[in-house]
């Protein structure tokens, strides 16, 4: 379950009291174990891999847990517990004691920082979102690196990403300038679509806001339908014309590059003002055949209304004798009213 501060970058006040109390106390306990030397640190390496000696491998990782809570506190900025932070750090620390090779000729806490930070890392990408963020080297990196570097551009960590600043840092980091606007909006938390916008008495919901611009399903479908009617009536219209006037049309209206009237003049072996002529007459043609045929679909659907209301049930004489007789009866009383009245 995502907790419940992490769509912001800092905690609230007593947020960080607690912290502070927690890691006092804690840094009161882990300050009773001594640190350690070189030779101290791969003489308990060699027995624990040698031997398994469980002894040795506790030295070896209380010896550093300061180590572990000092890392562990460079991450509060992305408000999560910073008790599970620390238990977070410290299982780095095991695994690092457990995996050290002493023969590398390498100090234990420049090894064991590493997986520290690792196992930290993998904690907030699991916790920060109900929404996966990734584990990918580039995702891993944006997220861990993005803030810095919009600070670095003189833009404000809470402040949507411009395309701008989003380039340049894309640039930096070489990932693509998508991947960094994703990981801005992922950074902003998760946004309810019932969250109030623009004040309390002129605001509305934010769900209200998101107009989908795109034409709707019944407009797209009249649209196809309009379309398919206007190519079929197209098709009807250049079936009747004959083959020099079609292919002259052809050429000179529905071509992407129309020839010039001498051009088909010579094709044609007629004269270039034959093929204007031509040109001229097989368009009114189609234009007519075009409009007829778009109108006769129109008309025939009238006449099917008529001829349905034509097949409705005449209306009964007893029926109409009915309606006469509560008419005049309407109009006595009116009259009677008046009388009244009078």
């Amino acid at each position: 379950m995502r907790h419940a501060g992490l769509s912001r970058i800092d905690t609230a006040e007593p947020g960080r009291r607690t912290a502070a109390a927690v890691f006092n106390a804690y840094s009161s306990v882990i300050g009773r174990y001594d640190l350690l030397e070189r030779e101290q640190e791969q003489q308990l390496a060699r027995r624990w891999q040698e031997t398994r000696d469980g002894d040795a491998a506790n030295a070896l990782v209380t010896s550093h847990l300061r180590l572990a809570a000092k890392v562990a506190r460079s991450y509060r900025g992305y408000g999560l517990p910073f008790a599970d932070l620390m238990a977070e750090a410290n299982l780095g620390l095991v695994i690092a004691a457990s995996r050290f090779e002493p023969d590398r000729n390498s100090r234990f806490s420049t090894y064991a920082t590493w997986w520290i930070k690792a196992a930290i890392h993998e904690y907030i990408l699991r916790s920060w979102s109900l929404v996966k963020i990734g584990t990918t080297a580039a995702q891993k990196k944006l997220f861990f690196r993005l803030r810095g570097e919009m600070r670095k551009a003189g833009q404000s960590g809470m402040a949507r990403l411009t395309p701008d600043v989003a380039e340049a840092i894309a640039t930096r980091l070489e990932v693509s300038a998508r991947e960094v606007m994703e990981m801005d909006c992922r950074l902003h938390g998760d946004l309810s679509l019932n969250a109030w916008v623009g004040g309390d008495e002129q605001g509305t919901e934010w769900e209200a806001l998101l107009v989908d611009e795109a034409s709707d399903a019944e407009t797209i479908l009249a649209d196809q339908d309009q379309m398919e009617h206007r190519t079929d009536a197209l098709r009807i219209a250049l079936n009747g014309l004959t083959g020099r006037e079609r292919r002259v049309l052809e050429a000179r209206r529905l071509a992407e590059h129309p020839p010039t009237l001498d051009q088909l003049a010579r094709e044609l072996s007629i004269s270039s003002e034959r093929v204007r002529q031509i040109e001229i007459r097989a368009f009114a043609k189609v234009r007519r055949a075009a409009i007829r045929a778009t109108l006769e679909p129109a008309a025939a659907r009238g006449q099917g209304r008529r001829a349905a209301s034509s097949l409705s049930p005449p209306t009964r004489p007893d029926t109409i004798s009915s309606v006469r007789r509560s008419h005049r009866r309407e109009r006595s009383r009116g009259h009677d009213a008046e009388l009244d009245f009078i």
